[in-house]
This record gives structure tokens, sequence and C-alpha cells, in this order.
């Protein structure tokens, strides 16, 4: 592109063809801008497909986009029961490939983001910089790609980066040599061979967010079926209580629901529980069992198989060249930072947010979808999609339809900081709003991923 031309002939790339980036494409399609999906996968929410048989505790009331919903209306699309609670399969057989099959040839696929960068400029050079159009680099089929863009929103989610169970935020010694043993999502035990796996095991479970404690539910009900089933729950806090707090006080019922549920399989299924427990190496003897012991010295012995779901975080390689201001912390943009970081409190649940405080340095790029929340997992596919909506508003210079809120959150029922290490607060909560024996539960919605 001659460099007198101007950017806004140039589409705006979006990376990740999940919830969020669907739904920004969409907004960005009212509003006739030209958008570019690519997504690394064969479909459409290739990510979600991969834990499909989980169920969301959003209804699908909460799962689609306003604007992908008027895109699909036109199509003769069958919005699904508002009141139902589909599996993250269903989600992308419902909603997510019928969304993208209406954006048309505006999604491309098997298009992986290698790397964005402003033409003709590296991260160092700031002469013309703004008026510079993104190179968004992409490895396809047909070999490598530049693509040309005059904003880019990065919905490409964590999914791709699980954490690791090493209890200090590196795989512990020996994990990656017992990869074969250990599994960074919650295990299909409706596939034959998953079963087989777990069944009759000695399973570990590291986690206490949503995917743990569905995980828990999971191999319990193995555990009745198959009795020679053990399972070790790894818990990095003091307590085992404040896996399931709020549980009865959610706004979404099924989320409140999922703590109960796990609470009582941990209380009446073969669960042994080791609070404290931050993972320091695992160690695999010549029968192939292993042996996971703590930094404070608790060790659990003859292992099968661990299930490690301790989080996500933000696959930050391909924005090398990119200026980006991120918290130090979260690695979420700096400004939505204070109102999800859970060092400081998770009272209610996370305010509306948009383009403001998604914004970057590099003028035209934003973080969106869970990805936006770096570390943090309390994300909502509602907050994705008022984000993507204020975002295209503000691509689309429409500032004030970008300022505006539109969405009121589900409150989570709970109150604490769940960046605490073992010590609480005088108010017992150890959070910001008191008056709560216990801290929240890590939640997510939408899973853990948006590509």
């Amino acid at each position: 592109m001659p460099a007198s031309e101007p950017t806004t002939i140039l589409p705006v790339v979006v990376i990740g063809a999940g919830p969020s980036g669907l739904a920004a494409a969409a907004h960005l399609r009212s509003r006739d801008v030209d958008v570019l999906v690519l997504e690394k996968g064969p479909t459409a929410g290739a990510a979600v497909a991969e834990w499909g048989h989980v169920r969301l505790f959003s209804a699908w009331s909460e799962l689609v986009d306003p604007a992908a919903e008027q895109l699909l209306s036109q199509t003769g699309w069958s919005s699904p029961d508002p009141s139902t609670y589909p599996t993250g399969a269903e989600w992308v057989t419902g909603y997510l490939q019928p969304l993208a099959d209406a954006l048309g040839e505006s999604v491309r696929y098997d298009s992986a983001v290698t790397s964005v960068a402003k033409q003709s400029r590296d991260r160092l050079v700031s002469s013309g910089r703004d008026e510079a159009p993104f190179t968004v680099h992409v490895s396809t089929p047909d070999g490598p790609a530049h693509v040309m863009a005059r904003a880019v929103i990065d919905a490409s989610g964590t999914w791709s980066g699980p954490n690791p169970l090493g209890g200090d935020g590196v795989p512990a010694i020996g994990e990656r040599e017992a990869g074969a043993q250990v599994s960074y999502r919650v295990p299909d035990l409706r596939d034959e061979a998953t079963r087989a796996r777990y069944a009759g095991k000695h399973v570990v479970v590291a986690g206490t967010g949503a995917s743990a404690k569905t995980a828990l539910i999971a191999l319990t009900n193995l555990a009745r079926d198959e009795p020679s089933t053990r399972i070790s729950w790894l818990v990095r806090r003091g307590s085992v209580g404040e896996a399931f707090a709020g549980s009865g006080q959610d706004e979404l019922p099924q989320r409140g629901a999922l703590g109960q549920q796990a609470q009582q399989a941990v209380t009446q299924g073969p669960v042994t529980t080791l609070n404290g427990f931050r993972t320091a190496t695992i160690d695999r003897n010549d029968k192939g069992r292993l042996t996971i012991g703590s930094f404070d010295g608790q060790t659990v012995t003859d292992v099968d198989e661990v299930v490690a779901l301790t989080g996500f975080r933000p696959d930050l390689d391909l924005l090398s060249e990119i200026r980006l201001d991120l918290d130090p912390v979260l690695q979420s943009p700096r400004e939505l930072a204070p109102l999800i970081d859970p060092n400081v409190h998770s009272c209610g649940t996370v305010y509306p947010h948009g383009a403001k405080e998604l914004a970057q340095p590099e003028a035209g790029f934003y973080l969106v979808g869970m990805k936006s929340y770096g570390r943090a997992t309390s994300f909502l596919a509602l907050t994705g999609f008022e984000q993507t909506r204020s975002v295209a508003a503000a691509i689309a210079g429409d500032h004030e339809a970008a300022a505006r809120v539109e969405l009121t959150l589900p409150d989570t029922g709970v109150c604490g900081g769940t960046g605490l290490f073992d010590e609480e607060s005088a108010t017992g909560g150890g959070g910001c709003c008191g008056g709560v024996d216990v801290a929240p539960v890590l939640l997510t919605i939408g899973r853990p991923s948006d590509r």
C-alpha cells in the first residue's frame, strides 16, 4: 500500500473467531466497517469445542451478542431457548459457527497470527507511527502472509496458555518430564479412552476454580462406578471452604450450584484434600508412578494421573513489536486492572468497561475478551460483548457510544481478596467489603478462552 494512501480503506483485523472475536466482527459489520477475522483453528470456536463436554453456567440469554443476533436473524437462524444452559459444543453449533457463516468470507480459518507490528517500523520507531497501518503476520496453509489493517482487535483468548502445576508460577521440577501423565484440561469422561485413563487410578486434581470443581464432580461420579478410583485434591490456599464461597448467593444460579455440587462431591466422594499445597517437584519412579512434593515438604505418592487446573495466562509473544501498557501483576490493560485484580477485591462483580480501559499506547490496537483479563479469571461472556460493542464504536468514530455503558452484570455473591496467601484480614474475609468468612471462587463463563 502506498504510504500516502489512507489507512481507513483497510479492514479491521480481529484475531480469533471465538465468542468475543465474532461479536466484535458483528458490531463492526453493523457499522459498515470492513472486518477480517483470522482464526487459527479449522472452525469457529475451535477452542470452545475442545471443552465442548462442559456445560456453561450462563444461560443462552447471556451467551448471544445483540449485534450478532441481529445479523443471524437475517439468515433464518432460530434462537435457542434463552432459559437453557448449553454445553460448549452446543454453543459452537448453535451460535458461534452460524455467526461465522453469516459473516461469510470475513472469517478465514487455519490462519494463525504469529505477530502484529506497524508497517516498516519496529517497536523503537516513533516517527509516523500512528499513521502507519498494522502489518499482521499470518501463517496459512499456503504459507506465510502479511495482512494490512487499520486497527487490530486481539480476541485470541488464553486457552493456549494454561498455568503450570508449579506453585511459583513456573513448571515444577519434573513437570515437563511427567507431561504424559499431566493434563491441563477438564477430562471428558464420556470418551472411552479418557475414561479408561482415569478409572481405577489415583488422580490428583489441582486448583479451586470452576474447571477444578467441574473435574472433581466428574471424577467422583466416575469413582461411584469404579470404586478403586482415588482422588487427591491439592489446594494452594489454607482452607477448603474458600473454594465454595458464595454458592447460595450467586445471581447466576448454575454458577452457585456448581460450588454446591463440588462441595458435596468432596464431602461424600473418595477425595483426600491437602491444604496449603504449592507444588515444587514431580518425581517418576521405575513403575511410572508419580510423587508430588510441595515447597513445605508435603507429598502425595503413588499418583497415576494429574489434572492441573490452575488458571491461564495470555500469550504476549505475538505482540512483542506492539507498544503495550499492561499491569505488571495481571498482564491486563493497566486501566482495567484495578477493576479485576483479585489482590484488591472481588466484591459483587466487575464494572462494565470498554474502549477507554482497553485502549493501548498503540493507536487502534485493543485487547478484548478473556485475553484482556490477563491472568485474572472472573470473565463473563457478557463482558466480552460489552467490550466489543464499545471498541467497535470507538473504531468507527462514535465516541459517545463507545463511552456509554449498556450492560448490568450479575453479582457473584462473594466478596474477598483472592490474592491473599494464607493469612486472613481482621474482617475475616480479607477483601474490600468485610464481614465474610471465606474468599471468593475464581469464576469463568464462556470457559477459559475466546478463540
